[in-house]
C-alpha cells in the first residue's frame, strides 16, 4: 500500500501515456514542442483562464507571479504559516517579507479576517492557499485585496480540479480568481506529470505577457531581453503526458472524493477524531485526506500505523514561522495558536485514484483497533 500509488494509475492509460511520450521522442522538439502549446490551450479551456503560461514547477510559478507584479526588497506578502515551505520560501528568496498569519482551526485555510488584520502599508500581496483540495474564500479575499489595492496570487498546487461558488451563483475554477494563480503538476498531485511541471493562470493580457518573459529569460524576441527573467519551462514529455491526463482530471477527482466519504463514514462518530470539514463555497478535491486527532494520541497513532505498514504523513509537523530558515523573517510573531495546534494534531492517511475497497478498509481497520487498544 502507498500514499499515492502512481503506477496503477499508470497502467490504466498505460497505452495512451506510451504513445504520447513516443511521439515526442519521434519529433525530437523537447522544449517548447507542440505538445506544450496544446496543453496551454487545453488548461485554459478546462479553468476558464485567458491565459495559461506553463513553467518548470510550482514553486517557479509562485516566483515568477511575485516578480511579474513588481515586488521590491522590503515589500510584504502575507502567507499562511501552515502550508508547505514553497509558498514562503520564494517571498523570502526574493528579498521580501513572509508576513506568515493563523488559518482557520477547522479548515486549514485563511480567513478574510486574519488577512485583513495582517495588511500595513509595505502590502504587496496576499496568498492565499487552497490547503490539501480545498479553496479559501476567494470572493470575500478579492473584495479585501480590492479595498487596499493590493494583488492577489492563488497557491492552487493542492487543489486543481477544484470549483468555487461565487456569491452571486456561478462556479469558477479555483486558480482563476485572484490576479494571478499558481499550480503544480508534481507527480502525486491531482493531476501529476512524471516529473516537474507547473502552470501560471490569469486573465489579464499586459500581466500574461510579462509573465511568459519571465519565465523565459525576460524576453519576447530571442536574444533581447527586456526585464530580469528565470528559465522556467515544462518540457514537452512532461506536457504530452498532461495532455492525455487532463481529460480524466474530473474522474480522478471524483475518486478521492469516494474514498474520502468512505473514510468520514468510518471515522465520523469517533469523539477524538476529527474529519475534514467543508466550506459551503468550495468543492474538496481531496489532494490529502487530513484528519485532526483530538486526544493527543496523534504520534502514537502515526507510531501504530506504520507498525501495521499503513503508509501516513504529517503535513506539517513545524510551523513556517518556526522554521529556522525564516529566523530572520518572522519578526514578532512567537504563537500562532491554531496552526500551533494543528502541527501537533493533524495526520493524512492514504488517498488516490486506484484505492481498492481491500485496501482503503485495511487502513479504516487500523485506525479502529488503534483506538479499541487505547480507550
Amino acid at each position: 500500500m502507498q500514499m499515492v500509488d502512481l503506477k496503477s494509475q499508470y497502467l490504466r492509460i498505460k497505452s495512451e501515456i506510451d504513445q504520447a511520450v513516443l511521439n515526442v521522442l519521434d519529433h525530437g522538439q523537447f522544449i517548447n514542442g507542440p505538445e506544450v502549446k496544446q496543453f496551454q490551450h487545453a488548461l485554459q479551456r478546462y479553468t476558464g483562464a485567458d491565459h495559461v503560461i506553463p513553467c518548470g514547477n510550482g514553486t517557479d510559478a509562485l516566483q515568477i507571479a511575485l516578480m511579474a507584479i513588481g515586488c521590491k526588497p522590503g515589500d510584504e506578502v502575507i502567507v499562511p504559516a501552515f502550508t508547505y515551505v514553497a509558498t514562503a520560501e520564494v517571498i523570502a528568496l526574493l528579498g521580501l517579507i513572509p508576513v506568515m498569519i493563523d488559518v482557520d482551526a477547522d479548515t486549514f485555510l485563511s480567513t478574510p479576517e486574519q488577512i485583513k488584520a495582517a495588511i500595513t502599508s509595505k502590502t504587496k500581496a496576499i496568498v492565499p492557499v487552497h490547503i490539501f483540495g480545498q479553496c479559501a474564500d476567494m470572493d470575500a479575499i478579492m473584495k479585501v485585496a480590492a479595498d487596499h489595492q493590493i494583488y492577489v496570487i492563488e497557491d492552487n498546487a493542492q487543489a486543481i480540479g477544484s470549483k468555487i461558488t461565487l456569491s452571486h451563483g456561478p462556479q469558477k475554477h479555483s486558480g482563476t480568481f485572484g490576479h494571478i494563480g499558481c499550480t503544480s503538476f508534481f507527480p502525486s498531485k491531482n493531476l501529476g506529470c512524471y516529473g516537474d511541471g507547473g502552470a501560471i493562470l490569469c486573465h489579464d493580457d499586459a500581466l500574461a505577457e510579462k509573465i511568459r518573459m519571465i519565465a523565459n529569460h525576460g524576453q519576447k524576441k530571442k536574444y533581447y531581453h527586456e526585464v530580469i527573467g528565470v528559465n522556467s519551462r515544462l518540457d514537452s514529455i512532461q506536457a504530452a503526458i498532461l495532455n492525455v491526463k487532463l481529460p480524466y482530471l474530473d474522474t480522478y477527482c471524483a475518486a478521492r472524493q469516494s474514498v474520502a466519504a468512505e473514510y468520514n463514514n468510518a471515522f465520523q462518530t469517533k469523539a477524538s477524531i476529527q474529519t475534514p470539514r467543508t466550506v459551503p463555497y468550495s468543492t474538496h478535491v481531496y489532494h490529502q485526506y487530513t484528519l485532526i486527532i483530538k486526544d493527543g494520541s496523534r504520534d502514537s497513532l502515526a507510531d501504530y500505523l506504520t507498525s501495521r505498514s499503513i503508509p501516513n504523513m504529517i503535513y506539517y509537523p513545524v510551523p513556517l514561522y518556526a522554521q529556522e530558515a525564516f529566523k530572520d523573517l518572522r519578526g514578532a510573531i512567537d504563537f500562532l495558536p491554531n496552526t500551533d495546534q494543528l502541527c501537533k494534531e493533524v495526520i493524512s492517511l492514504p488517498i488516490h485514484t486506484e484505492m481498492t475497497h481491500h485496501d482503503q478498509q485495511a487502513v479504516i481497520e487500523a485506525v479502529q483497533t488503534f483506538y479499541k487498544h487505547n480507550d
